[in-house]
């Protein structure tokens, strides 16, 4: 009989103590608490990593090693799991033809649905087109000059993996002599071998001949033989010059001078040889020389050092200098014109050079004189030469610094080859349609005209790819496109995505584990959000989320808060039960922030700072277009609004990047095409932008060494009694370097045991028992504790044992100050919390003298937070601004934005409905705002 709870009993993963506790199954399971109290811990390291590892334990020793080997959970029993899975934060990919589409897997289905339904057309004549017939194709061989030697070949294999050899022995039975194989001509007499993992290509060669008329006949024999092998295909090589044509006898245009292979899915593919473009890859852009990031003050002239690349160089014996010059002296170009008054003539021999052979004359430095005779290279072309060849990374990077992206020129980053793209549905390409946002794209598929037999073919796939994008639209998505590059996501983006694609798969009886689905997501859109996730209950399934949010909470059927504090001071289950039973239970924090008992006010008063404004124009820079912004100083500013409204690319990648670009414009240019000048620039000297990037990739790396409050620890140990007597020096006490570390695990304190198909073993080091350090260093003690007891202590604990050291105390106060007290001194960076390594970072700054002319941008700092968390952020937030310096905020949290003293409210929708400021202005202003999304949300909260 299946079980419809699932029972936990004794988990003590991370700093849950003995948790024991029964979760009913198919319902939705909120788990909360403060940060740091063992939420991920009981959800992720104890729920979904057991029940991944019990149903991977059930597959074959064979798939096993497919699909990785999980971390036993130290948990005494679990049971009632059924297969989980995790739908996590993590940005999808990184590959640049990754996208939404591809992740959602609706790519996929609209290839089959572009291939199926789609009309070819011409892009020559824009008229449908039709296969060609033995004959069109005989007149268009016979139209080449007489006496063309050529190769009539039939393309049996195209791109695909396998040895083939079966498809080898079938050409030499009947009775075929020579094969081009990968583009070279092979004969199948020969041994060939082909590797069974790659892609290969393989094509007849029916028949060899030199054109004329008298030899119609044969080439349609010919042109017959091919098609019946291929599908229709028939490649035409002229043996000379190498030039393929590729005729169909399935599509071809009527006037001869466009044709494409037989439709299906991989031609429209921009991961596949067949269908992408052959000049870019399929990534639809490349890193090309930008002439204002190589001039970044075209008032100078080039003997200035306007050309950044050369200002070094000018009048130097540098070769590549005496060349340039010499080139710029045989084309008559001015050396001391200012480069604004270059003609595009003379801009594009500098940028590309030319194809025209120069003498030069150069001199060595040694003295020594000699003559070149060779083309103008061009500077551009240098760089991006360079750019690919060197090995060495700086250079790469300084390279790199003059370059940006750049639309492929030939498919105009539609990443498709124009056999793909000239097939349509409407009025549309495949591209064009993924270039739709969601909302839009949702329009098209239901209002697409087809004919009764499309309707036919088409019904199962329209309906599959409809019930995704409306999957989609309910997480609060439809602004984005299908073509949108996965690693521009943001972890709350890319979360949904994959919450959509769940609920796309239909699947039941399986336990979701979810990080906070809300991230990220406005106000507007989280019902929809709550709707989707009673969705997937209802099918069948328990889905457990980690969360915060207050509508979820109330939404949810079962709530678990663990406590009471966090670190060494939680990890134990303070209540759990309905909503309605969590608000009376008077132990549970969580409980009196949902009854309203605790709350976070609004400020009697606002702050006006002192008048000053930080001001610039977003041009053009994704979806924000002539965009002006008014940045006050010396207070707090949230820019609000929905997902996808322009916030992240108003503060990250404009307001950043141009404070960036004047503190160092050598190091940081910016493209002034798309980003205005910065108005009051003179009121501040400084930005530090604050995210929640890890503060270390590696166990070693903790909030001590990250502060610097472990150097002062280390220094303090090396001037113990002991120390001295046996010379030990500050190095002594690291882990990172040998001398004072145990050297079997490296300073690790534990060792990983490789157990084949079973999961790794992380176990204690015997030689340290786990200590990190050997025992001579561990037999210096300061105050009757060793540098690992110190480790071990946790942040409070360390504050009171180093009461006596003024310059650490402080350090340390700061991460008690950002509500980190609970962490121990030596807890790994790797263990930390997105919003722990923010606030930790947080606790750097507080330690720095204000100056009151340093901006601090922070990115949705309330991620993974608690409302009691919040409250301590609050706090932190008031010090930095109260002390005279400014912070940027993007936020959706209305605690957060109604402590504000301006907001920037942008919107009025996602993507191309949004980029405009709608609202700005206090609280109370922007709360009286008709157009304003958050305007009600806002008020309601200020109550």
């Amino acid at each position: 009989m299946l079980k419809d709870e699932i029972e936990i009993i004794k988990a003590s993963e991370h700093n849950l103590k003995d948790v024991s506790l029964k979760i009913p199954k198919n319902k939705l399971i909120v788990i909360t608490g403060v940060s740091g109290s063992g939420k991920s811990s009981l959800a992720f390291d104890v729920i979904y990593s057991e029940g991944r590892r019990k149903y991977i334990e059930s597959l074959s020793a064979y798939a096993r090693q497919f699909l990785g080997n999980g971390k036993i959970a130290n948990v005494e029993k679990i049971s009632g799991l059924s297969p989980t899975i995790a739908i996590d934060q993590k940005t999808t990919s990184h590959n640049p033809r990754s996208t939404v589409g591809t992740v959602t897997e609706i790519y996929d289905y609209i290839r089959v649905l572009w291939s199926r339904v789609g009309t070819p057309f011409c892009p020559n004549h824009n008229i449908p087109i039709t296969p060609k017939t033995t004959k069109q194709i005989t007149d268009i061989i016979l139209n080449n000059e007489a006496g063309t030697k050529i190769n009539i070949l039939s393309p049996v294999i195209r791109e695909e993996k396998g040895t083939h050899a079966e498809t080898i022995e079938r050409l030499i039975k009947d009775g075929y002599v020579r094969a081009k194989i990968n583009g070279k001509i092979v004969l199948l007499d020969d041994e060939i071998k082909l590797e069974k993992n790659k892609k290969h290509s393989i094509s007849i060669v029916v028949d060899r001949l030199t054109t004329d008329d008298s030899k119609k006949d044969r080439i349609s024999e010919a042109i017959d033989a091919c098609a019946e092998y291929s599908g229709g295909l028939v490649l035409v090589e002229e043996i000379d010059t190498g030039k393929e044509t590729l005729h169909s006898k399935n599509f071809a245009c009527k006037y001869g001078d466009f044709s494409i292979p037989e439709l299906e899915p991989r031609l429209f593919s921009y991961n596949s040889p067949i269908g992408y473009c052959d000049k870019c890859k399929g990534i639809g852009y490349s890193q090309k020389v930008s002439w204002d990031l190589l001039v970044p003050n075209d008032s100078l002239s080039i003997k200035d050092g306007g050309i950044e690349y050369y200002k070094n160089a000018v009048d130097s014996l540098n070769i590549e200098w005496q060349l340039f010059k010499k080139a710029l002296e045989h084309y008559d170009i001015s050396l001391t014109k200012p480069l604004k008054q270059f003609t595009e003539f003379e801009k594009n021999i500098v940028m590309r050079g030319s194809d025209e052979s120069i003498d030069y004359d150069l001199k060595t430095s040694s003295g020594n004189s000699w003559t070149w005779n060779k083309e103008f290279e061009g500077v551009a072309n240098i760089i991006e030469r360079r750019h690919i060849e060197t090995k060495v990374e700086r250079r790469r990077k300084w390279y790199a610094k003059f370059m940006n992206e750049q639309v492929c020129n030939k498919c105009n980053g539609k990443k498709l080859k124009i056999e793909a793209l000239s097939v349509k549905i409407g009025d549309l390409d495949i591209i064009e349609f993924t270039n739709l946002s969601i909302s839009k794209a949702i329009n098209f598929i239901k209002d697409v005209s087809l004919n009764d037999q499309q309707k036919e073919i088409a019904e199962l796939v329209l309906k599959e790819v409809k019930s995704r994008l409306f999957f989609l639209s309910d997480v609060g998505l439809d602004y984005l496109t299908l073509s949108r590059s996965s690693s521009t996501l943001s972890g709350g983006e890319s979360q949904r995505i994959r919450l959509a694609t769940q609920m796309g798969s239909s699947l039941s009886g399986v336990i979701y584990v979810l990080d906070e689905p809300s991230i990220g997501l406005h106000q507007r859109d989280n019902d929809k959000l709550i709707l989707t996730l009673k969705g997937m209950q209802e099918l069948g399934n328990t889905v457990i989320v980690v969360e915060h949010d207050y509508e979820t909470m109330m939404a949810s059927d079962h709530i678990v808060d663990i406590g009471p504090r966090a670190g060494i001071y939680g990890g134990t289950v303070v209540a759990q039960g309905t909503p309605q039973e969590i608000m009376k239970n008077e132990k549970s924090l969580t409980g009196k922030y949902l009854s309203g008992e605790l709350k976070i006010d609004t400020p009697k008063k606002r702050r006006n700072g002192k008048g000053n404004y930080l001001s610039f124009v977003v041009k053009d820079l994704n979806n924000i277009k002539n965009q002006e912004f008014k940045i006050p100083l010396n207070v707090v500013t949230s820019i609000t609004g929905v997902s996808g409204s322009g916030k992240s690319t108003m503060m990250n990648e404009s307001l950043y990047k141009i404070i960036k670009s004047k503190i160092d414009p050598l190091n940081n240019p910016i493209d002034t095409t798309k980003i205005g000048k910065l108005k009051g620039f003179e009121n501040i000297d400084k930005v530090v932008r604050i995210s929640q990037d890890p503060i270390g990739r590696t166990p070693r790396s903790n909030p001590a060494t990250y502060t610097g409050a472990f150097d002062l620890i280390r220094e303090i140990f090396a001037y113990a009694p002991d120390s001295k007597i046996k010379g030990f020096t500050k190095s002594r006490f690291s882990f990172n370097v040998p001398g004072g570390r145990c050297e079997k695990c490296s300073g690790d304190g534990e060792l990983k045991i490789s157990m084949n198909f079973l999961p790794d073993v992380y176990v204690k080091c015997d030689e340290c028992q786990g200590k990190r350090y050997n025992d001579e260093t561990l037999s210096i003690k300061f105050k009757g504790k060793s540098i690992f007891d110190v480790l071990e202590l946790s942040i409070d604990e360390a504050l009171e044992f180093f009461d006596s050291f003024p310059k650490l105390k402080n350090k340390l106060q700061y991460l008690v100050d950002v509500g980190l007290g609970y962490l121990k001194v030596g807890h790994p960076a790797t263990l930390l919390s997105g919003g722990e390594a923010q606030r930790i970072k947080l606790a750097t700054y507080l330690e720095k003298r204000a100056t009151g002319k340093t901006i601090y941008l922070l990115d949705e700092p309330t991620t993974g937070l608690h409302v009691d968390d919040i409250r301590k952020l609050i706090d932190v937030i008031n010090r930095i601004v109260d002390s005279g310096d400014t912070v940027v905020i993007i936020e959706h949290n209305m605690d957060i934005i109604k402590i504000s003293d301006w907001v920037i409210d942008m919107g009025p929708g996602g993507g191309e409905f949004g980029g405009k400021v709608v609202a700005a202005g206090t609280p109370e202003k922007v709360i009286t705002s008709t157009k304003s999304v958050t305007a009600p949300y806002l008020e309601k909260s200020m109550k």
